[in-house]
């Protein structure tokens, strides 16, 4: 239940200290509470009149509310402490995305990543409440509820001691079944909310090629994995649940009956039969309830050990560039470049090439032939596994580079939109921007009607459902947010209009092409016609470099190129019957 990296969290070691001082006070009003209970109880049966108990009972109204008070204090503490290191976490994993890039989002999955970063973070909020409270109130209470047992009578207080190891023995037992049956849910939930999502940004594609209803059974059998692991994790939760309490059920039983045999036998007297009586339920309770709580946090102990570990996890070394704006005469020379996944998912074997200037560079292959992992490594977004690199001069391993990742415009398939202004998004890289500037980028990548059909113009609210785009709309948007800086002269493209109809994609070519002059653009695309614009092309089958050149060298080689030419023209005859 209690994770070590809990203990790096800021400021949870004053936290604890805090917890630790009100619940020692707690236990000290539980025992106040029990003592003047017993008084009055007992005092009564000896027939005293109820006047002469009024002060236990005043003494007994204040421990009460002391008590509760006490618990309304911590539970506002904890909330106000979980709050703020839950926001400071997301703020941290967020950060942390942006650091990494896409390539932290396709090893985790874009639905993982989504999830975790919403439904995650508020199961850590939720964690940090309990675990701290249930562990500390674990700690202390009981110690000196035992305290005052033995004081009263040693033999109960042995009793209560005895039973106390033999429930812990089984909660460890029952906790472990919890964790590893936690831990596959946790893992079934990823890949649900990473099929999820895929499935959702592929709809169109699906629909296009009539997988859609044949893609609901996947869907259909990822959910009842999820539904399945999720029914067994509650089976061992309601089970250990059950047996817990049995167990203190019974353990206060056996206390029970042999403080009744005693006052019978004339071996002790009332209160302190009387107090230890009630006081055995508040022994047990603070373990009752981390044991029960103990299923509630598992998910969040999950997420929360996931969160720290992607936090933590140190980025990869920059490489020492000192680079000026790109220009005509600049070159990115790369040899032997290379680079594994690992656990037996395909990289890119050794490849080399050769840019100069402002030369337009088609990337083509089919999916899953590692145009994606070469966009990647060309971004400075993952570290080669081997390789050189040499770029206006100089020599690197990696583009993980500042004065690199500057000078890049990135255009993925599915570019974001901010909840922000129309102006603001397309300013984005550049927020001093003029108003005739973002109004000649508007002009340029064909925004104008959109601006004039939008209630405020450049000033309306976009992103997070405020105003719904098409996907060509949000394109142009990137496209102008590219256009409207002049510094960045390298465009990396990555598959811009994968999901966009033909129509739209070839409308919107006419706006791209001017933009590319004056630019390194690194276009990556399984769509042909793109290619007899490009001054350079990389043909990539199955993470291999297997053609480079012209479109007119590459056509007249009837190689490589050609047969996957013939492949896309196949397959779309096969899609249109």
């Amino acid at each position: 239940m209690v994770d070590r990296l809990l203990f790096t969290i800021n400021g949870v070691r004053s936290m604890l200290g805090k917890l630790v001082g009100l619940h020692v006070l707690q236990a000290f009003l539980i025992i106040g509470q029990t003592l003047t209970l017993s008084a009055v109880l007992v005092g009564l049966w000896q027939g005293e009149s109820l006047a002469r108990q009024m002060p236990w009972v005043a003494l007994f109204i204040l421990s009460f509310l002391g008590r509760h008070g006490e618990n309304w204090l911590i539970s506002g503490i904890l909330d106000r402490f979980a709050r703020a290191n839950a926001q400071r976490l997301r703020s941290q994993l967020l950060a942390q995305t942006f650091t990494f890039g896409p390539a932290l989002v396709q090893r985790e999955g874009t639905g993982n990543m989504v999830t975790l970063t919403l439904d995650g973070i508020s199961q850590v909020e939720d964690y940090f409440k309990l675990v701290l409270n249930k562990m500390v109130n674990m700690m202390v209470v009981p110690v000196l509820i035992l305290g005052v047992a033995f004081y009263l009578d040693w033999l109960s207080g042995l009793i209560m001691v005895l039973v106390y190891p033999l429930i812990i023995l089984f909660m460890i037992v029952l906790g472990y079944a919890a964790q590893a049956q936690a831990d596959r849910q946790f893992a079934t939930f990823q890949r649900l909310s990473n099929h999820f999502i895929d499935s959702l940004r592929g709809i169109d594609t699906l629909k296009y090629f009539g997988l859609s209803k044949a893609y609901s059974k996947s869907v259909y059998r990822s959910s009842e994995d999820f539904r399945k692991s999720t029914m067994a994790t509650l089976r061992i939760a309601m089970t250990s649940t059950f047996a817990l309490d049995f167990f203190t059920t019974l353990s206060i039983a056996i206390l029970a009956v042999t403080l009744g045999l005693r006052l019978i036998n004339g071996q002790m007297t009332l209160y302190p039969a009387l107090v230890i009586l009630v006081l055995a339920p508040e022994y047990f309770l603070p373990i009752r309830n981390f044991a029960n709580d103990y299923h509630a946090t598992l998910n969040g102990k999950n997420a929360f050990h996931k969160v720290m570990t992607l936090i933590n996890e140190p980025p990869a070394p920059q490489a020492p560039l000192t680079l000026t704006p790109w220009r005509p005469t600049d070159e990115l020379q790369v040899k032997d470049l290379s680079f594994s996944y690992g656990e037996g998912k395909a990289g890119l074997a050794p490849l080399s090439f050769r840019f100069r200037g402002y030369q337009k560079v088609g990337i083509i292959g089919m999916s899953g032939s590692g145009k994606t992992t070469l966009i990647n490594l060309l971004s400075g977004f993952l570290t080669p596994a081997a390789g050189e690199i040499t770029l206006q001069g100089q020599t690197a391993t990696t583009l993980h580079a500042a004065a690199w990742q500057k000078q890049l415009t990135y255009l993925p398939q599915n570019p974001y939109i901010f909840s922000a202004s129309l102006r603001e998004n397309i300013a984005f890289y550049h927020p001093t921007a003029t108003e005739a500037e973002v109004q000649e980028a508007v002009h340029v990548v064909g925004l104008d009607d959109l601006v004039a059909e939008l209630p405020a113009g450049l000033e309306t609210q976009i992103g997070a459902g405020k105003r719904a785009l098409s996907g060509g709309q949000a394109q142009r948007i990137a496209l102008a947010r590219a256009f409207l800086d002049p510094n960045r002269r390298v465009m990396i493209f990555d598959e811009p209009t994968a999901h966009l109809d033909l129509e739209t994609e070839l409308e919107l070519k006419e706006k791209m092409l001017p933009l590319m002059a004056d630019h390194l653009v690194l276009f990556a695309t399984h769509r042909l016609h793109w290619m007899k614009q490009m001054d350079y092309i990389l043909v990539m089958e199955d993470g291999h470099l297997v053609e480079q050149g012209t479109y007119q060298q590459l056509q007249a080689q009837a190689g490589a190129f050609q047969r996957l030419v013939k492949q896309m023209q196949a397959k779309e005859e096969k899609d249109a019957q």
